[in-house]
């Protein structure tokens, strides 16, 4: 008699009203969780089928997932961002049922067969692709009792029980992702369920209020640890934080254990593959600090044992595990669906040593081993060597040389190379060094060694007609970088709200619609989520499309254009309109005023987003001084040139100092009060930054600290002071609470803090224009839907037009005070265009000048 489904997710209703799941819209109890997944279930239908699941960590995807388990239906999970590898595994094994998020969002059921064509192995319940192998038609195949005795297994060591919250910090088509799904739902615990990442302020918002005790990782999940400042938070409910998917430092592992033992919660670091399910070996707490090289016991109800291994001493060998968690065997094709068992133990691939007090330790890799020049090469040993000198790096072979991409700055390259050389026997010739800002990463977070050997080939064999090196190549040109690898972000690179919208367009026209937080998504996951087109997927253009507004104004006049929908942030929707708006207000085309004022809240939103990285402080304070130099220098010397050509200004406006030197005149001077304001925002948040404590209070409270800004920032603008005695309204000191709101409404990542933004919204900004009630409300409109709506409904040339005029408005701004008076009286819309156009021209000639000067 076969199966029928896997236990832990047929007993949910056993739990009763306990909190099963804790999203962003609300809990959900196991109770209410069951009559989901039984209502799936029977639309699913008695009859086994093979369905393709999309893996997302939200609610419908899991409903799905335990819906077809509860049913004994087979289930094929795959990525959910990874179009290519939907379209590779929907042709190579022909599901039965595709269940993804549809075109807008919602999540369908296409049931492309009532029957099945395939023939099923009773115990097969779950097919994975294989570490690596993502997109590629061999797949792990796990039954009903692997995922069940894991799960328990995972849950008895862990100790997790109904009181657990853990967090989906990895992706749920990740084993080790699932495993914690899994572990928790058969205890009873509730899992919070989102798709945030650990960097992202709003994560640990929801993960308070959720009163979470677990937390799960890889390594590159505690780099950014340690970048938003982990150490320093309280999480008063956290319990344990485990780790898997990689080695972790020993001196990291020892590092985290004492701060574990300091705060109360507990290190548990482990060893697993998909071939195991999930999970092999862990470490007993207890023991991380004292033995953090070792990877520990075997789980309950495993075991290892050692094969010997040509080249290696008698106490080393390959570790072989047996349990109940060992997979049934892969599958390269739909007729492997059929087979049963073919593996009875786990031939790791790993070189392992049992060491005197009983802990297994992996010394090797021995599918990585290769041959280089005769020499049998270890690159596992070559990035633990490099460790042992302070230097993180990943190393592949490739051919006849070894590949290295290391962390380090210009001028490290030959001294890890003369370094490998010397210990590993090797020329200097042999031994490919690329150093970077951030190393290649999978979206899992583990070492892309294939980026690794692509990124230090010379240029002549990565310059390809594949159009893989697009990307990268797109990046390095609006950046201005020479250093762009597959791991690199828009924000690791240096990006900021002056480049992010061409980024962001010309991102979109290649890839197609881009998630929200793009701008700290590595390029390899960008290029792993490209939307398909109505032809097939999306790829990146290898042509140059025209620059600036000659490249708006093509868009504009194809046809086909109007009939390709965009989203536009609105963000940039806003300083597109706002910067048109000041202008024609100016010139008295219209009267609609206010639009500085959004603006001012779109620099502070920018500023977190830009400016208040994962980065370390001392990276941050230096991307904070450049982009002060991008719009103070520019500006400064606009203004030095309107001092010496007109009567209309000051000396003190060159300098950007006014608003200091000559605040109690009513002259023209005030024209540029906004560059001014944004510079000295700026400016003192720079200072501010390089103080460490300030550093760490940002990066702990997100929210709070921009929230408690702009309470500062209410006392100048009621002027509780006395400081202002004319234009209150253009004054820095009284619009600083804007700039503050706007910061905030970048870490507002629940429905109460944007609520509460909105509330103070209403409450401040009436008063500030006397008798001028269309420009508060205006104002009002404006910073609601920064807070409100991240992004708008448009067509490619609306985009594109308001791509230009977004990243071109501090340059309109500042130049159109020199065209408008000239010809504002005679022709008032000849004067609108032609501001427009000569800050755009401005803006063009700035960025150019900015590139030439870097490299000469």
């Amino acid at each position: 008699m076969r199966p029928n489904g896997v236990p832990f997710a047929r007993q949910l209703a056993a739990h009763g009203d306990r909190v099963a799941l804790i999203t962003p819209d609300g809990e959900l109890s196991y109770r209410e969780l069951a009559e989901r997944v039984a209502a799936t279930a029977e639309r699913l239908g008695p009859v086994r089928r093979l369905v393709l699941l999309a893996g997302a960590n939200r609610p419908d995807a899991l409903v799905t997932y335990l819906a077809a388990l509860s049913a004994d239906h087979p289930v094929l999970l795959v990525p959910g961002d990874s179009e290519s590898t939907i379209r590779s595994l929907t042709k190579a094994y022909t599901p039965d049922v595709v269940a993804r998020p549809g075109a807008d969002g919602t999540w369908t059921l296409n049931e492309r067969h009532r029957e099945s064509a395939h023939t099923f192995h009773p115990d097969l319940a779950l097919l994975l692709s294989t570490s690596g192998s993502t997109g590629s038609p061999k797949l792990v195949r796990l039954s009903h009792d692997n995922l069940q005795t894991n799960a328990e297994s995972i849950a008895t060591y862990l100790g997790i029980d109904d009181t657990d919250r853990a967090a989906t910090t990895l992706p749920m088509h990740y084993c080790y992702g699932l495993s914690v799904i899994h572990s928790h739902l058969l205890r009873g615990a509730g899992i919070v369920l989102t798709e945030r990442s650990v960097s992202d302020a709003g994560f640990w918002e929801e993960f308070r209020a959720a009163r979470g005790t677990s937390l799960a990782g890889v390594p590159y999940t505690f780099d950014l640890l340690d970048r938003v400042g982990f150490e320093r938070m309280e999480l008063p409910n956290l319990r344990r934080v485990t780790q898997a998917g990689g080695r972790l430092a020993p001196e990291r592992v020892a590092r985290y254990a004492q701060l574990g033992h300091r705060s109360g919660w507990q290190l548990f670091v482990m060893y697993g593959q998909t071939e195991a399910t999930a999970r092999m070996a862990y470490l007993p707490p207890h023991l991380a600090a004292e033995r953090p090289e070792a990877v520990g016991v075997p789980i309950p109800g495993g075991s290892f044992r050692l094969q010997p291994v040509d080249g290696h001493g008698p106490d080393a060998g390959e570790l072989v595990y047996s349990g109940p968690n060992v997979m049934l065997g892969y599958a390269e094709s739909p007729a492997d669906l059929a087979l049963g068992r073919t593996v009875r133990e786990l031939h790791t691939g790993d070189i392992g040593r049992r060491a005197p007090d009983g802990l297994y330790e992996i010394v090797g890799r021995r599918s990585r081993f290769v041959k280089i020049l005769g020499l049998r090469i270890d690159p596992q040993r070559v990035e633990t060597l490099l460790e042992e000198h302070g230097i993180t790096a990943y190393c592949a072979g490739d051919g006849e040389a070894l590949a290295v991409a290391a962390l380090g700055g210009s001028g490290e390259e030959a001294r890890i190379r003369r370094l490998i050389a010397e210990e590993c026997g090797l020329p200097a010739r042999a031994v490919r060094v690329r150093v970077h800002a951030e190393l290649p990463r999978r979206a899992s977070g583990k070492p892309d060694y294939e980026a690794v050997r692509r990124v230090t080939r010379p240029a002549a064999e990565t310059a390809s007609d594949r159009g893989e090196d697009d990307l990268r190549r797109l990046y390095a040109e609006i950046l201005d970088r020479a250093d762009v690898t597959d791991g690199s972000s828009f924000v690791s690179l240096g990006g900021d709200s002056l480049c992010y919208v061409e980024m962001s367009l010309r991102l979109e026209e290649a890839l197609g619609r881009l998630p929200a937080d793009w701008h700290i998504r590595t390029i390899s996951e960008l290029r792993t989520m490209a939307a398909p087109s109505v032809e097939g997927p999306a790829k990146p253009r290898r042509t140059q499309p025209a620059p600036g507004l000659r490249r708006a104004l093509r868009s504009w006049a194809t046809r086909e254009s109007w009939r390709t929908r965009r989203t536009l942030e609105t963000s940039i929707a806003l300083r597109a309109v706002g910067i048109v708006l000041i202008v024609g207000s100016h010139i008295q085309v219209f009267t609609i005023k206010g639009a500085a004022h959004i603006l001012i809240g779109i620099a502070g939103y920018n500023f977190a987003r830009f400016q208040l990285t994962d980065a370390r402080r001392r990276e941050r304070v230096r991307h904070l001084w450049r982009s002060i130099a991008r719009i103070a220098i520019p500006s400064m010397v606009w203004i030095t040139g309107a001092v010496v050509l007109t009567d209309f200004y000051d000396p003190a406006n060159a300098v950007l100092l006014n608003s200091l030197l000559d605040p109690g005149t009513d002259r023209f001077d005030w024209a540029y009060w906004f560059v001014e304001a944004l510079v000295y925002y700026l400016v003192v948040l720079a200072v501010l930054m390089t103080v460490p404590l300030l550093d760490r209070l940002e990066r702990r409270y997100a929210f709070g600290v921009p929230l408690a800004l702009t309470a500062v920032g209410l006392v100048g603008r009621y002027d509780l002071l006395d400081l202002v005695s004319i234009r209150p309204q253009l004054s820095p000191t009284v619009v600083f609470w804007l700039f503050a709101l706007g910061w905030a409404a970048a870490r507002a990542g629940t429905l109460r803090q944007r609520a509460l933004l909105t509330a103070v919204l209403l409450l401040t900004v009436p008063g500030l224009f006397q008798d001028q009630p269309l420009r508060t409300t205006i104002v009002i409109a404006g910073l609601g839907l920064l807070i409100w709506v991240p992004t708008l409904p448009s067509l490619a040339p609306l985009s594109a037009i308001a791509g230009v005029l977004a990243s071109s408005s501090l340059y309109i701004y500042l130049t159109h005070y020199q065209v408008y008076p000239y010809l504002q009286e005679d022709f008032p819309l000849t004067a609108l265009f032609a501001s427009l156009v000569l800050g755009i021209g401005y803006a063009a000639v700035v960025t150019r000048a900015a590139r030439a000067i870097r490299w000469l």
